[in-house]
């Protein structure tokens, strides 16, 4: 039986970098925002159905869709934002369950769905275990200034647009605090995979 796990966190908690951690220990990761990029591609079903939505002012020369421009609509248009989400969420969604399930038929021994809004989305019911990667706000703050050279009111908007990571801690299986070195991290996944039969005990 392949183990499902849920890998999420908060902005500038420090999930990509636990992320990679699974790679290093030869456990497939489905990243749900390589997917998000994937499925708006040249010639996808949902690629073709947001130029439908949009119009062509939001494609670049070589008919990619502008990232930048289909995001100034949305964020500045709910009900646009809500169109979007409708067409790419469950194309990502049918994508990752394609992909978990061809891993579990591969018999791995665990796969990694790697959801930046997984509690958000309501996508638990998706994985049998929720992993979440924890700093406290005020790490999470000083971390996102820093990192995206953000002021302190716009890292606080991005941090509330969010479930707190606290609450998503409280729903967790188990939480790597990723306060410390990347080492300390590292030990403490292998740790709950330890727990979870996933990784052998003198690992």
């Amino acid at each position: 039986m392949s183990l499902v796990i849920g890998l999420t966190g908060s902005i500038a908690t420090g999930k990509s970098t636990v992320s990679s951690m699974f790679t290093k220990l030869d456990i497939p990761v489905i990243d749900a925002d390589k997917l998000a990029r994937e499925v708006v591609e040249p010639g996808e079903e949902a690629y073709e159905r947001i130029v439908e939505s949009f119009g062509e002012k939001i494609l670049l020369e070589d008919r990619t869709i502008d990232r930048n421009r289909l995001g100034e609509i949305v964020f500045s248009n709910e009900s646009k934002r809500k169109q979007l989400n409708e067409i790419v969420h469950p194309a990502i969604r049918k994508r990752m369950l394609e992909q978990r399930d061809a891993c579990i038929e591969a018999g791995e021994r665990c796969v990694v769905l790697d959801i930046p809004l997984l509690i958000e989305s309501k996508l638990e019911h998706l994985v049998e275990k929720i992993l979440v990667v924890y700093v406290d706000e005020k790490t999470q703050l000083e971390r996102l200034m820093a990192r995206n050279d953000f002021t302190k009111e716009e890292a606080m908007q991005r941090i509330n647009s969010q479930i707190p990571v606290e609450k998503k801690a409280e729903l967790a299986d188990a939480i790597i605090d990723n306060r410390g070195s990347i080492q300390d991290s590292f030990e403490q996944l292998k740790d709950i995979l330890k727990e979870w039969n996933i990784v052998e005990r003198g690992l």
